[in-house]
């Protein structure tokens, strides 16, 4: 199984690295569970300045509303009655909210401290079919910044990767200003980083255009951020409909 390690300034760099690094070392497997076949690899790429621009990939297959969504969903649990109501096993933020008050208060203690850590995986996980993808993260100060460190037990590297990166990173910003420290580098490692089969052409796509250079990338700041605020009233109206049904 190829072991992957790639790195970039921004987040749409680390990432473009990181899509053309498997095209090129990935073994094609059966994927059982799924009915398919997938092209995969372990990857570890790292984010060396997580906040700055350009900090959208065009390689994102989703827009400012559902980026803004899944952002929401993850720091601040709007979807999380879903599970209340039966309708969800579980979200990101119930299993991890519990967790960050832990985090914030142990870096307070001691801001070299390697205790900080997000558990996202339960015994649940072994008695289901869906069990979470994202399985911890861990925070650490050094260097007067908060780095992050996270582990995917599997991660759909087309139409997952970048959504789950950028909202973590959000995540860390959040946490590094409750902690008074600046943001420091992102570490995103997914045991499996894969693609399936229905979605080769889509990668092979991908991954001509960042060989082919040009412009790759949206600004977030006064951009996309812009976008994404004026998609929140729509959100809401979505979210009270859900909790009406």
């Amino acid at each position: 199984m190829f072991e992957l390690f790639v790195k970039g300034k921004t987040l749409p760099e680390a990432y473009h690295n990181a899509l053309v690094a498997l095209h090129e070392n990935n073994d094609e497997v059966p994927c059982p569970d799924y009915d398919t076949r997938q092209k995969e690899a372990s990857m570890t790429f790292v984010v060396e300045e997580p906040l700055s621009e350009p900090m959208i990939s065009k390689m994102f297959i989703g827009d400012p509303r559902s980026l803004e969504q899944y952002r929401q969903e993850m720091l601040d649990g709007i979807l999380d009655f879903e599970v209340e109501k039966g309708n969800w096993d579980y979200t990101y933020h119930q299993r991890m909210e519990k967790h960050i008050p832990f985090v914030i208060e142990d870096l307070k203690r001691n801001a070299e401290s390697r205790r900080a850590v997000v558990l996202i995986r339960t015994d649940y996980d072994m008695t289901t079919d869906a069990p979470a993808c994202l399985q911890h993260m861990q925070y650490l100060i050094r260097g007067g910044a908060l780095h992050c460190k996270v582990l995917f037990r599997s991660n759909d590297s087309t139409k997952a990767t970048f959504m789950n990166a950028f909202a973590l990173i959000m995540l860390q910003k959040r946490i590094a200003e409750a902690l008074n420290v600046s943001v420091g580098s992102y570490t995103h490692r997914a045991n499996s980083f894969h693609v399936y089969e229905r979605d080769y052409e889509m990668f092979d796509g991908y991954v001509r255009r960042i060989k082919a250079g040009g412009e790759l990338t949206y600004d977030f700041e006064d951009e996309w951020d812009e976008m994404m605020e004026e998609a929140k009233p729509e959100i809401a109206k979505m979210v009270e409909e859900l909790k009406n049904k």
